[in-house]
């Protein structure tokens, strides 16, 4: 079985924490180097119900997207939830390792996972890393249908690609209208509108959007907007990256036992839709 140490130096291999954000907190939580490590958990959250997956999956390794510790703190109290997360992940000899901006601008990263979720053709980065010669990382992914689709069609087909959510998709333009490019962004992407416009496509997949940056983006161009929910664009990066680390235990015969947790960690839990009248839809009176 090989050391904690050596995996954590493939793992940075494929997601080096220097092309993280300046803003982001990745690399290892905790876990000690010279561990030995036989499993390893890879999900979106480093939250109580993961690490609890964690323990009775008898893992020596649990690999996020999300960081646990994004603002920093001065306690890891275990009276706090993140202070509980950290004991339980020592107390039962598990690391915690985490990969995230570094994750989103990988080649492939989390937009490749995506993309390859809703059975796209990738073109290229949406924001292309200067740094990459080849110029394939970067933050997001422009795609294209293989056949196109009406709005209302590709919606359905996200709905039905992606894990299923309280909140589903929701869409911003013509159900009718004929979709042909995609912009793709896992996790939060209403920053990225600019890069959308400039790319010239039919329509922008990503989570978080809000009411006026929506809004605007809808008055300067016809775009079509799928806001999904944030964990759901993000879980499949979960198994491109396991698939990846299995690939590395085969080559180094390691023999790690690679797992995705499927449990949902999107914080919302119920959805309910708003009730449909004969008249024209508008505020209460």
């Amino acid at each position: 079985m090989p050391r904690l140490s050596e995996v954590i130096a493939a793992l940075d291999a494929l997601w080096p924490a220097e092309r993280a954000e300046q803003w982001d907190a990745v690399g290892t939580v905790c876990g000690d180097p010279e561990a030995e490590v036989s499993r390893v958990l890879f999900a979106v959250d480093p939250v109580q119900e993961i690490v609890d997956e964690a323990v009775r999956l008898g893992a020596g390794l649990l690999v996020t997207h999300h960081p646990l510790y994004l603002r920093g703190t001065t306690t890891v109290a275990a009276s706090t939830f993140k202070g509980r997360v950290v004991h339980d992940l020592i107390k039962n000899d598990i690391a915690l390792h985490v990969a995230h901006t570094n994750a989103d601008s990988a080649d492939p990263g989390v937009s490749d996972a995506l993309a390859g979720a809703l059975d796209l053709r990738v073109v290229g980065p949406l924001v292309p890393d200067a740094t990459d010669e080849h110029g394939r990382r970067g933050l997001g992914r422009v795609c294209a249908l293989e056949h196109p689709l009406t709005l209302a069609e590709f919606a359905d087909r996200a709905a039905k690609c992606l894990p299923a959510t309280a909140q589903g998709i929701r869409v911003a333009g013509d159900p009718e209208q004929p979709i042909r490019t995609v912009a793709v962004s896992g996790g939060s992407g209403d920053s990225l509108f600019d890069a959308v416009r400039a790319a010239g496509v039919d329509a922008f997949l990503t989570a978080d959007l809000r009411h006026h940056p929506v809004s605007e983006a809808r008055a300067q161009a016809p775009l079509a907007l799928l806001d999904a929910a944030h964990w759901a664009t993000e879980w499949p990066w979960c198994e491109l990256a396991a698939a990846q680390l299995d690939e590395i235990s085969d080559r180094n015969g390691w023999g790690l036992r690679v797992h995705v947790s499927k449990t949902v960690t999107d914080p919302w839990t119920a959805h309910s839709a708003s009730s449909s009248t004969a008249s024209t839809p508008g505020a209460p009176n």
